[in-house]
């Protein structure tokens, strides 16, 4: 189980969606709602980090998993997503836009070999936190985490 810095103020009660399942989430093609996901029981959440999610049976029991939990408490079943054959978090070779763009609005110049270097999890996370229909409080401390603090010369 990875759990970022960042994260460290609800990871113990795992009140918001960790990037670990958010991850689980798009690999899967599962729209999760954090009402939703605040619904679940502890155990229900901790499954949810622990369960693996990498091979088309874990995609697929992962999926269902998700389903079974939003059921029983009488949710709405998750909308289905489109999966990304090809998602950005897997191309060690081109930094997404957004990032570059959120780096720089930090005076950060991320090198592609930087790129290349992190974890598909890393990766994940820094995309998700540049975009704009995010909050992006924690894209800083994250770059931090990931040693990723390089200034560009002025």
């Amino acid at each position: 189980m990875t759990f970022f810095e960042f994260e460290a103020d609800f990871v113990d009660s795992l009140r918001c969606i960790p990037m670990q399942v958010r991850y689980k989430l798009d690999t899967c093609g599962v729209k999760l709602k954090l009402p939703d996901w605040n619904h679940f029981s502890p155990a229900e959440r901790q499954q949810l980090v622990e369960v693996g999610c990498e091979t088309e049976a874990e995609l697929q029991a992962y999926r269902d998993l998700l389903h079974q939990f939003v059921a029983a408490d009488g949710g709405d079943r998750p909308a289905d997503l489109p999966i990304d054959p090809n998602p950005e978090w897997y191309n060690t070779h081109v930094i997404p836009t957004t990032v570059q763009e959120q780096s720089h609005s930090f005076g950060i110049s991320l090198t592609p070999a930087q790129w290349a270097a992190l974890t598909p999890l890393q990766r994940f996370a820094l995309i998700k936190l540049s975009r704009s229909n995010h909050e992006n409080r924690n894209f800083l401390p994250a770059m931090q985490e990931f040693r990723l603090t390089t200034l560009q010369p002025q």
